[in-house]
């Protein structure tokens, strides 16, 4: 499916809005984007937290730190095959790319064990999905909005009162994004029927929630026009760059002609 016509994302869109010619790099050039340690502790992170929720909380912390090794561990193995020389991995801050995969390793143990914990005294129970009672985590949707199909996954959705549901997205890092929660809100009215006044993020770093995110106003158009307005773009061939801050963390900067 070509990119002129695939459905499009809240990932797409916020790339396309940040540095259109990134987006044109990774998803139409195809470049061979550089690896990152942040990125495999996320992913790592997010099948460990939901193994346990879909065990309904019952396995114990020590086998929920294992899954996250061990995904960790492939992933990361498997981008050292094709890149062994970390200092050309992207990195957080201070650290070289191998000191970067180390510590997201015992970081990432660390802040998977703190999520059991917090999950067993604070989180409430995962919504069921009415249709086919499965249970409301890493829910993939496709919904029509602005004119666009837009697809995604929504991290968990947990009851909230009666005939409500609360979105929750979680992080590993320190990017939010408010239209990710949002959108991710309108598409749960649209695809399940369902009532949803607020969002939030877990935040894996600080072991806590955010402050919820009011989104029982949000409207479906609202929403739209950004996807509208992206896709738009796109098929347009209009893909300018802004080069910035920005530069140093993108995966893709080695191929761009405009990094700074």
């Amino acid at each position: 499916m070509s990119i002129e016509t695939q459905p499009r994302s809240v990932s797409q869109t916020e790339q396309y809005e940040k540095c259109a010619w990134r987006f044109y790099l990774q998803r139409v050039e195809r470049v061979t984007p550089r690896p990152a340690a942040w990125s495999h502790h996320g992913t790592a992170f997010h099948s460990a937290a939901e193994a346990f929720e879909r065990s309904s909380r019952t396995m114990e912390a020590e086998e929920v730190v294992q899954l996250f090794q061990d995904e960790y561990t492939d992933l990361t193995n498997k981008s050292l095959d094709k890149e062994s020389d970390t200092d050309v991995w992207l990195a957080a801050g201070r650290y070289t790319g191998g000191e970067d995969i180390e510590r997201r390793y015992v970081l990432g143990m660390e802040q998977t064990a703190a999520y059991v914990e917090w999950s067993l005294k604070n989180q409430p129970a995962i919504w069921t999905v009415p249709a086919d009672s499965e249970p409301g985590l890493e829910l993939s949707f496709m919904v029509e909005l602005g004119g666009v199909k837009v697809r995604g996954f929504i991290d968990q959705a947990l009851e909230e009162g009666e005939e409500t549901v609360r979105v929750r997205d979680l992080k590993t890092g320190t990017m939010k994004s408010k239209f990710q929660l949002k959108t991710y809100s309108v598409a749960m009215r649209k695809q399940w029927d369902v009532n949803v006044e607020s969002a939030d993020w877990y935040l894996a770093k600080d072991g806590r929630l955010s402050r919820p995110l009011k989104v029982g106003e949000v409207s479906e158009d609202e929403i739209g026009q950004r996807f509208a307005d992206m896709d738009a773009g796109v098929k347009r061939g209009d893909f300018p760059a802004n080069p910035g801050f920005d530069c140093r963390f993108c995966d893709v900067s080695h191929a761009c002609i405009f990094a700074s």
